[in-house]
């Protein structure tokens, strides 16, 4: 049932986000239902009812006709080329910032100080009380751009968080707090989820790519996320080890919107609102207690660990995904209570049975990645060939962020 379940779930979330941007469509929809319904006995009531049945089945069929000729509007293109990197150039507020490049798996941008000063745990975080609303250039494509994405997939519009600030490095005194707010998954399936799409306009031949109309700032660099128009879901990403030392990897079905059939992190998800509060219900204040918890959610989600499995995790990096709307990604390393052998008879929870294929243990050395990478090594050749063959970009990329800090650790 679990699985029948969240299929209807993902068919009602779909039909719901679609039904609420074309509304009146369905009113004249229903108006003929009510023509029919409302048919009475008498001939003066039949004779209304016929006419108010003909309005309706006209003005319904106007309105197919107005949706078709509005959807048609627009025509999609999938972006093949490798994502740009040379012609936006990383804000100048990133410190010791550089793009990462892995053939067919994407484009982050990463940067080691930023990653340092996450390790120190300063920063803090502000929710913005109103949700997150798509901008109406974004909001006239989203009808078009749902369908297209939904294709083969499950899509739920779920609860999420996107993020409005950087977590820049600051001199001496606390960084500001960095800005969250809350958003619904499919808020990011039409912004962010356009970076590999150049949209036309069929009437004008007028192009919209986002990489050029969202990602770049006035002086022709990536925009901060601070100044970003797009949902920006916070991803959150971690690699657990066993106490035996085995990593933990998620082979993901085909079914994932991202990543599908490739390796994924121990847990790896985005951010909720429920991440954001307590088990108490409190308010949670700091950015890195935040993505923890939202981290280890996704953890015993996806292995079928519980949290008493879990004996401590660390936020070691941060990142930008270029082809996903250049959207925050935050890594984690957690250390289990448990070894490789328990957590093999482990099984994901009903619900994400549908995109995991089962768990995959490794023998991975951090420490040795590490000093691999901190002695100019290349992270294709420092991780084990099947990782870097068969890994998702959020595992390579928390692979390499663990093994930083634990190499800054000898």
């Amino acid at each position: 049932m679990g699985k029948l379940t969240r299929r209807a779930r993902a068919k009602a979330d779909y039909l719901g986000f679609l039904g609420a941007r074309e509304w009146p469509l369905a009113a004249s929809g229903l108006g003929v239902v009510l023509g029919v319904v409302t048919i009475l006995p008498s001939a003066v009531g039949v004779v209304l009812s016929v006419v108010a049945l003909a309005l309706g089945v006209a003005t319904f069929t106007r309105d197919v006709r107005l949706l078709r000729r509005r959807w048609a509007g627009f025509e999609f293109t999938t972006i093949a080329a490798p994502f740009p990197t040379a012609e936006l150039p990383p804000p100048a507020a990133y410190p010791e910032s550089a793009y990462l490049a892995v053939p067919a798996r994407g484009t982050a941008l990463v940067s080691a100080a930023i990653d340092r000063d996450l390790w120190e745990e300063r920063h803090t975080i502000d929710v913005a009380e109103e949700p997150y609303r798509l901008p109406p250039a974004l909001k006239a494509t989203a009808p078009h751009v749902l369908p297209l994405r939904a294709r083969g997939r499950l899509l739920f519009n779920g609860p999420i968080v996107g993020m409005r600030g950087d977590p820049l490095p600051a001199a001496g005194a606390r960084p500001a707090p960095i800005r969250l707010h809350r958003a619904r998954f499919f808020d990011a399936v039409c912004s962010n989820e356009l970076g590999t799409l150049r949209i036309t306009r069929t009437d004008t031949g007028e192009e919209y790519d986002l990489r050029k109309a969202e990602l770049t700032d006035t002086a022709g660099a990536l925009r901060e996320l601070s100044g970003s128009t797009l949902a920006d879901l916070v991803g959150v990403s971690t690699v657990a080890f066993t106490t035996d030392g085995k990593l933990v990897t998620v082979r993901q079905s085909s079914l994932n919107a991202v990543s599908g059939l490739l390796l994924a992190p121990s847990g790896s998800g985005s951010l909720e609102p429920r991440d954001l509060r307590t088990p108490d219900d409190s308010p949670r204040r700091f950015l890195h207690t935040a993505v923890c918890a939202g981290m280890e959610r996704e953890l015993c989600e996806e292995s079928g660990l519980t949290p008493r499995d879990v004996r401590s995790t660390r936020l070691v990096g941060f990142a930008r995904w270029m082809e996903r709307g250049a959207k925050p990604e935050f890594f984690g390393l957690t250390e289990l209570g448990v070894d490789s052998a328990e957590v093999a008879r482990r099984r994901p929870v009903s619900g994400e049975r549908l995109y995991s294929s089962g768990l995959t243990l490794f023998d991975v050395d951090l420490s040795g990645i590490g000093a691999a990478l901190a002695g100019g090594v290349p992270l294709s050749e420092a991780l084990p060939q099947r990782l870097w063959e068969d890994g998702s970009l959020p595992l390579l990329l928390a692979l390499r962020a663990a093994a930083a800090w634990q190499a800054a650790r000898v």
